[in-house]
């Protein structure tokens, strides 16, 4: 099945570096789950409230510069958070990424506070 980006989503991309813009149109034609734009570029005010709610540990963090996506998982129209459709999202991520020559970093992928929405280039290609 082949899903496509809202003009919501789209619009969430403003800012965000072209490369992984790229990436994620591939994706939403390759993700058997569907999926939204949740976030792209912050602001450091947004930054710093995440941190202070706990949502984020850094104000480093890769929203700041538009290397960085979050998405949520839609079924039947609905939000859903439930963690098994985000491996299934990544793995559009994934193969998008690696067909265009495009190194990112999953969230789900990290040891610690994994993060299965998050999306961003990886700093060691894009820095």
């Amino acid at each position: 099945m082949s899903f496509g980006l809202s003009k919501r989503s789209m619009d969430r991309l403003q800012g965000v570096h072209p490369r992984l813009v790229a990436v994620v149109r591939e994706a939403s034609a390759l993700t058997p789950v569907d999926f939204m734009i949740t976030e792209g570029v912050r602001t450091r005010a947004r930054q710093a409230a995440l941190v202070r709610a706990g949502a984020s540990r850094t104000m480093a963090s890769r929203h700041l510069t538009g290397h960085a996506v979050d998405v949520a998982a839609l079924v039947d129209g609905q939000v859903r958070w439930d963690w098994p459709l985000y491996p299934r999202i990544a793995a559009a991520f994934k193969a998008a990424a690696a067909r265009q020559g495009t190194a990112i970093v999953w969230g789900g992928d990290w040891s610690t506070l994994r993060d299965g929405p998050h999306f961003e280039l990886d700093r060691k290609a894009f820095p």
